[in-house]
């Protein structure tokens, strides 16, 4: 190549980096700070940034790399050495503010993920007091039939609230049977009956959900709730069927939960707990 081929693509790229050459040779014994890192840099450190800067602009790079090797006498492998110090800072300093950066997104999520839950849980108590206010005009009511339909319509919407997959009031079997509602908890499904007379309930009423348990599924299971109560020999009745299907609950195991006395998961799995291995059909709020 040619001293002029030489010359024509290297005075570009000088006058580009002229300056910054010129304030570098010219300052020797000052130092300077790296704009990224905050670090200070000296004659030493700033080369290896010029030269690599000079590289990216032209092919004339290595005869500007010697020129400047030679001024501050420097070797390639020290141009290498100290490129990487100012690297590595760089690359670390990079890092923090990435992970600041996602910190500060992180945190929104946090507050925006807490101000959800709080409305959530405003909603959910707004709820409930509608049920218990909707259950205490219940209690007043004098229409026994008004109180039984409602009374179906109350217990959905408590397992709704729970979470608990529900299936409101349906008929199978051509119309043969009438179940009052169901709901799903671990893999099992549970029919439920619900009564609310003045008179406590009785042994026959009770055969009714056993038989449609009997007729149902493997993994189903029945919720007698009366909420008045039901006859002495219910109980002992219950625990000698073998099949052990169907639990209690009566009108103060309905207010404790809607007065959150108790959690009604937790209370139900004690409940079926108490069924499965003591062969006790019922289970108050007061023994959980």
């Amino acid at each position: 190549m040619t001293t002029a081929a030489v010359t024509s693509i290297v005075e570009p790229v000088l006058v580009t980096v002229r300056p910054q050459l010129r304030k570098l040779f010219a300052d020797s014994g000052s130092s300077r700070r790296d704009d990224a890192t905050g670090m200070t840099l000296s004659n030493g450190t700033i080369v290896p940034l010029i030269l690599d800067a000079m590289e990216q602009r032209s092919g004339a790079g290595s005869i500007l790399r010697a020129r400047i090797r030679s001024r501050c006498h420097l070797t390639e492998n020290e141009i290498a050495t100290r490129a990487t110090t100012i690297q590595k800072p760089r690359e670390l300093h990079s890092n923090i503010e990435l992970m600041d950066s996602r910190g500060a997104k992180q945190r929104e999520f946090a507050q925006k993920e807490l101000a959800r839950l709080e409305k959530e849980r405003v909603e959910l108590i707004g709820r409930q007091d509608d049920l218990l206010k909707m259950f205490n005009e219940l209690a007043e009511s004098e229409d026994p039939q008004r109180r039984g339909y409602l009374l179906q319509d109350l217990l959905c919407g408590i397992f709704d609230l729970y979470k608990f997959p529900v299936v409101r009031s349906f008929t199978r079997n051509n119309g043969a049977e009438q179940i009052d509602g169901a709901f799903s908890m671990d893999g099992w499904h549970y029919l439920v009956e619900c009564r609310w007379r003045s008179k406590l309930a009785d042994l026959r009423e009770l055969d009714g959900l056993s038989g449609q348990v009997r007729r149902s599924g493997k993994q189903t299971m029945g919720l007698f709730l009366s909420i008045n109560g039901w006859s002495d020999n219910v109980s002992e009745m219950l625990k000698q069927n073998p099949d052990k299907s169907v639990a209690l609950m009566d009108g103060y195991d309905l207010r404790c939960v809607l007065e959150e006395k108790v959690d009604l998961r937790d209370f139900l799995k004690k409940k079926y707990e108490r069924l499965n291995l003591e062969s006790a059909p019922f289970l108050g709020p007061l023994s959980t």
